[in-house]
Formats: structure tokens, sequence, C-alpha cells
């Protein structure tokens, strides 16, 4: 008995998720990746350092609410590309799945077209973020208040664009891979 129902087929047979990509290019959003989760476990070691100081010392770390709410931020962008690498985003397969079966050409059309819309988005975001990031170097933006904690925000604004122009790339070059299989007969 097949756990999943016939119009369900994984994402990695419908498309061409984690598929390598030109240059090596995954490598550097596996990267991106890689550095977004040793992240994460350094906002846990920070904030369960804010946690213990407060409760037992009366002493809090300084800065820890702006540099979680900014590293947020970087996280997602660090991790969007390669997220999109793997498959993992967010979507509903049952149509795609319904049509790899029936017309697996539409199928991949269908899913092509779909990413050419995530490039067209997430080029937004970076043509969106230009100009934040190089205002942030140009006024010396900062997070935090004056002698206490004080963070720069272009750090996280770089990330930004670099993250969305990776994802916008990641999502081209599985656009491209979707339309050439979609023109080639099986």
């Amino acid at each position: 008995m097949d756990p999943l129902p016939d119009f369900a087929e994984p994402p990695s047979s419908i498309d061409g998720y984690n598929c390598s990509q030109p240059g090596g290019f995954h490598r550097l959003t596996g990267a991106m990746n890689a550095i977004g989760t040793i992240w994460i476990l350094v906002l846990m070691v920070l904030i369960n350092s804010d946690v213990i100081g407060r409760d037992l010392f009366g002493a809090p770390v300084r800065g820890v609410t702006e540099i979680v709410s900014m590293s947020i931020v970087g996280i997602v962008f660090m991790q969007l590309a390669d997220t999109l690498h793997a498959g993992r985003f967010t979507r509903a397969e049952v149509l795609l799945g319904v049509l790899q079966r029936r017309s697996p050409r539409l199928a991949r059309a269908l899913q092509g077209l779909y990413h050419l819309v995530g490039a067209a988005l997430l080029a937004v975001i970076f043509w969106a973020s230009w100009e934040p990031l190089i205002e942030a170097f140009r006024i010396g933006e900062y997070v935090g208040a004056v002698g206490d904690f004080q963070a720069p925000m272009w750090p996280v604004r770089m990330i930004i664009v670099a993250g969305s122009a990776c994802t916008a790339l990641s999502f081209l070059f599985l656009a491209w891979d979707d339309f050439r299989a979609a023109g080639t007969r099986r």
C-alpha cells in the first residue's frame, strides 16, 4: 500500500529541485543556509544568557531584543535560496500531481511559470532593498539607544539584498530547467 495518494507526487518527481545548479551555485546557497542555522544556535545561546542573567543576577544582556529582531530577518534571507533549491517552499501540489500523471510537459511548464513569477517577486524585493542598503551605509543607520546598545543596520540590509538576489537566481535556474523539460518529449 503506497502511503501517498496517487495525486500527491513528491516534489523531486515533478520538477528540478535538489539538482545541481550552474557553477555550483547550490553550494553557495547551502553555505548560506548553514550560516543561518549557526546563527540560530548563537541566538539561542544569547537569549538563554539574557534570561539567566536577568533572573539570577539582575543583569540582562544588553541589546538582545534588537539583535533578535534584526536576526530573524537576516536568517530568513540567508536560508531562502536553499529552501527553494530543496523544494521546501510552501505550495499546493495537488494540481501538479494530477498534471504530472496526465500531462508531464504541462506540469513542468506550469511549474516554470511559478518559478518565473517567484524570480520576478524576488527581483522586486532586491530592487526595493537596494536603496535602503545604500542609505544605511551613507547615514550610519543603527538600532538601539545611544549609550546603551547600538548595532549597525547595513549588515542585515546587505543580507536581504544578497539573499533576494540568490533566491531570484535559484528561481531562474529552476524555471530554465522546467521549461527545458517541458519542451522535450518523454
